[in-house]
């Protein structure tokens, strides 16, 4: 298991290989088997070539991977691998999701409801008072909260989830040997109390640097069923997430502001622009995202006797087998077939009442 940490951070820090790259290798080799490989062998994979392929034979920084396991150990950090179960799964269908994360806590990063709450640095008190309404209003469903444990609207959408009871989970900028800014030191240990977390794709001792943020905000982004912008000018970080989100083909959601105020141009503008869907409280989040429909259990039909399944459809179901509900995300991923077989296999299988779809892309053996 060490050894297999070991290439997996490697593979994490071998220059020029980003998250498209990393995954286009591991389609082909297990990590270990990338830094054993021919470079010929490598050189074949598209999208690699030889200045990549080169990097990879040529790469001796090991010691860094080392350096982080120790790290991880010392701190009680999990990594999250691509491939592990506990991965957030949503991001399995984002092309530059990162082949490596770093977490701290104890909450569900595959929670049935995930919604990530953003919004600009320096609210106002109308945006302070919409950020609590709106996530004491998602208290009863338990709804994971994400966001990035900046100044403003991310502070309280995250200090709101804790009044309330419910997990919520900073995606950083940089390692989990540091906290920026500083003076949310102790809300992220309050959020790590209780059944929150802490995610970075950074190692530690990365800085938090001005161009890993649009880099963390795409975690943000992908990692939840719904984004929900606050409060935002036209242009920031914020607007960036959103852009993403709609990219990710995420449901983007936001909160109108008054025509002439520039705190909520950037709202406004994601509304009329047919990039956000307006809402006015969480209960109409709750009613477009269909979540008050999850918690109704329908009345169960008849499954044919004797089914004959595919190789697809049974690969599809493996899937569930530890577990009843499933996001298509992780479908796709785990099942190994390409999008259009597994959307096969999965309309053939809800035919034959074996599974059942549920709101936020997720499904639910029959």
């Amino acid at each position: 298991m060490e050894k297999d940490l070991l290439y997996q951070i490697a593979l994490s820090l071998v220059p020029n290989i980003g998250p498209v790259q990393a995954k286009l290798l591991l389609q082909h080799f297990e990590p270990a088997e990338i830094f054993h490989a021919r470079k010929s062998d490598l050189e074949r994979i598209e999208g690699i070539g030889s200045i990549k392929a080169d990097n990879i034979k040529h790469f001796d920084n090991f010691k860094a991977a080392e350096q982080e396991i120790s790290f991880i150990r010392k701190y009680g950090i999990q990594p999250l691998f691509i491939t592990n179960p506990d991965y957030p799964q949503r991001l399995l269908n984002c092309y530059d999701s990162p082949i490596m994360l770093y977490y701290k806590g104890k909450a569900d990063l595959n929670a049935s409801r995930i919604v990530s709450v953003i919004g600009t640095r320096n609210n106002t008190e109308y945006g302070k008072q919409l950020s609590e309404n709106f996530i004491s209003g998602l208290s009863a469903l338990g709804v994971l909260i994400v966001s990035g444990l900046a100044y403003g609207i991310d502070a309280i959408a995250h200090k709101t989830a804790i009044r309330n009871g419910l997990p919520t989970v900073g995606v950083l900028a940089h390692g989990l040997d540091q906290v920026y800014p500083s003076q949310h030191a102790e809300l992220a240990k309050e959020m790590v109390r209780q059944k929150g977390g802490l995610l970075t794709e950074f190692r530690n001792n990365t800085k938090p640097d001005k161009h890993n943020f649009p880099t963390r905000n795409r975690l943000v982004a992908g990692m939840a069923d719904a984004t929900v912008v606050i409060e935002t000018g036209s242009k920031g970080g914020s607007m960036i997430t959103a852009e993403l989100a709609n990219g990710y083909n995420r449901d983007v959601f936001a909160f109108p502001g008054r025509v002439a105020d520039n705190k909520s141009a950037g709202c406004n503008a994601l509304i009329k622009n047919n990039k956000a869907l307006l809402i006015t409280e969480a209960k109409d989040l709750v009613n477009l995202m269909r979540w008050d429909e999850m918690d109704r259990v329908p009345a169960r039909r008849q499954k044919e006797l004797f089914i004959e399944l595919s190789n697809a459809e049974k690969t599809v179901l493996t899937v569930f087998k530890d577990k009843e509900i499933a996001h298509i995300d992780e479908i796709n991923y785990r099942s190994g077939l390409t999008t259009s077989a597994a959307a096969a296999a999965i309309l053939s299988l809800e035919m034959q009442n074996v599974i059942v779809s549920l709101p936020g892309k997720l499904y639910r053996l029959d």
